[in-house]
């Protein structure tokens, strides 16, 4: 008996050590081998190390950009996992299956986002022209819905009640990839928190109804497509590269590491 409970401790033993050797970090806190600006060849001097995290040197605003940053591979199935940390009001966000046409000039334009956001202080900022612009809206303005705070997947899926760590507090963020059986989910501070279609009849009608959607489909109905951005390139890819989002404002990532399904 003493013999079989001794090879069962170590099968145990082997399978999780073959667990822990399918990840592999695309950012361990040390180098940024393997990312680089979009369409670019290389990184953003926006980004920076420090004490063993991702930084995006930014000016808190909501409104510099342009600094948003790809890493090298391609990946189609698979589970992503990362931790972020914003500071108030933030906004930023983590993208998959990006791929760099000629005919596109950002990363949201063909890689759907999973949202980072300090979503109870996202309109904090001293940027007046901002404040009056999102006042104007009366509350209807998209940024305040499920649809757009962390960790949704930005304009498509909106989140519930979730328990999430407020600015200043780092968040886990695991992002699962399946297109063979055509489905994502999300987990936030080990929390489930949604499933989403990769594609197909379902995921279209996310689309559908989304900003990146073409301004036909919305003639005649109420409200308006406020925010209409048309990428007729948009979530129509299986495989890509995960990014990072330069949305204005200091985020931080740390233990950034993936295992492919």
């Amino acid at each position: 008996m003493r013999k079989i409970i001794i090879s069962i401790l170590i099968l145990v033993t082997s399978i999780g050590f073959s667990q822990d050797s399918e990840w592999n970090y695309l950012f361990d806190g040390t180098s940024l081998d393997g990312w680089y600006k979009f369409k670019s060849d290389k990184i953003s001097e926006a980004w920076y190390i420090e004490n063993g995290e991702l930084i995006l040197k930014s000016n808190n605003d909501n409104i510099s950009g342009g600094n948003d940053i790809l890493y090298e591979k391609e990946f189609s199935n698979f589970e992503l996992s990362l931790e972020w940390k914003i500071p108030k009001g933030g906004n930023s966000g983590v993208f998959f299956n990006v791929v760099e046409l000629d005919e596109v000039d950002a990363p949201w334009k063909t890689g759907p986002e999973i949202q980072i956001l300090d979503n109870e202080n996202f309109f904090d900022t001293n940027q007046q022209d901002l404040i009056e612009y999102l006042k104007s809206f009366n509350g209807k303005n998209e940024r305040l819905s499920n649809y757009h705070k962390a960790p949704a997947l930005y304009g498509l899926k909106p989140i519930g009640e979730i328990k999430y760590n407020p600015y200043g507090e780092w968040n886990h963020l695991i992002l699962n990839i399946d297109h063979n059986k055509n489905e994502g989910s999300i987990i936030l501070n080990g929390q489930y928190v949604y499933s989403f279609p990769l594609y197909g009849e379902e995921w279209e009608k996310l689309v559908s109804r989304s900003k990146f959607s073409s301004d036909s489909y919305f003639n005649g109905l109420s409200p308006d497509h406020l925010f209409s951005l048309y990428a007729p390139y948009f979530g129509k890819f299986k495989s890509g590269k995960i990014g990072l989002q330069d949305h204005g404002w200091s985020v931080r990532f740390r233990n950034i590491k993936i295992r492919e399904l």
